[in-house]
């Protein structure tokens, strides 16, 4: 049978964020999170259904891409299609030759294992910023975070936001996209959380994702407002974050961050998560012209 490219409807999205769950093993290479979508659903669902793509076979999808800004895309595939030829060929034919990525320097986020990896190779695609993978077992404890920690909601969406936006330069997070984020499907397995200091103010935050019991749950994002850093309240969101995530029956947290993120790769490492492996993006160099 042939493989079909698609783009779900915004009332499609539940089955595809469903599927996505169901490919989050231990035992499978890390990659696209539902959490992922769940995240970018901060742009509503009409945007998030407009940048979502699955490949399908005989009605049964083998992979969902989601365009992460215009110029990458990041995908997940089921754990038994990581290496289908046809399939990573008509995916590499539609990212080039149907305008799944426009014309000009893009990049391509896969697991290293996916044989996508070889077939874009093959036509040229060269390799990326390294991203570290940061996990934690779940299997065992987690300590306590040494903080209060609260679960946000509504009512505090405002504070969470404006820390956030304190975290990352150029962060346009605003309370009308947290509360966007939360109407999403995938926010049903996830929990916002925040940190006070001792006068009360929020000033670190954290969102985790579950795919279900005896799956990979996800951070992301996670940041400590730029004015209270240095005081371990990276440290102590992250261990909450394990924390909730355990009490939703993950098996395992993860994180990717750059692997030239110095400080973030310290943060998770203190709150017990462990550098597992390194990856790469694929990346399309710019055409010069003839």
């Amino acid at each position: 049978m042939a493989i079909e490219m698609g783009s779900p409807s915004a009332d499609e999205l539940g089955d595809v964020v469903r599927v996505m769950k169901e490919w989050q093993d231990d035992d499978v290479p890390v990659q696209l999170h539902p959490g992922d979508v769940g995240w970018y659903w901060r742009f509503g669902a009409e945007r998030t259904a407009q940048a979502t793509r699955t490949w399908s076979r005989a009605g049964e999808v083998l992979a969902v891409g989601l365009l992460d800004g215009a110029d990458l895309l990041r995908m997940a595939f089921a754990p038994e299609a990581l290496r289908d030829e046809e399939l990573a060929r008509q995916v590499a034919q539609d990212v080039s030759g149907r305008g799944v990525l426009p014309e000009g320097e893009v990049s391509l986020e896969a697991p290293m294992s996916a044989l996508i990896q070889n077939v874009l190779g093959e036509d040229g695609w060269e390799s990326g910023e390294p991203w570290a993978l940061l996990r934690r077992d779940l299997g065992a404890p987690v300590p306590d975070p040494g903080v209060d920690v609260e679960l946000v909601g509504p009512e505090q969406a405002h504070e969470w936001a404006a820390v956030l936006r304190a975290s990352f330069e150029g962060s346009t997070f605003t309370e009308e996209r947290w509360h966007a984020m939360a109407a999403g499907v995938a926010y049903v397995d996830a929990r916002c959380l925040g940190v006070r200091d001792e006068r009360g103010e929020m000033v670190a935050a954290v969102i985790v994702w579950s795919a279900g019991e005896g799956r990979t749950g996800l951070i992301e994002p996670m940041g400590v407002h730029r004015e209270h850093r240095g005081h371990g309240h990276g440290r102590a969101i992250t261990v909450a974050g394990a924390r909730a995530l355990q009490e939703l029956g993950s098996s395992s947290v993860v994180v990717y961050t750059p692997s030239s993120n110095a400080g973030a790769v310290a943060t998770y490492r203190s709150a017990g998560l462990e550098q597992v492996s390194e990856r790469r993006d694929l990346r399309r160099c710019a055409r010069r012209a003839p």
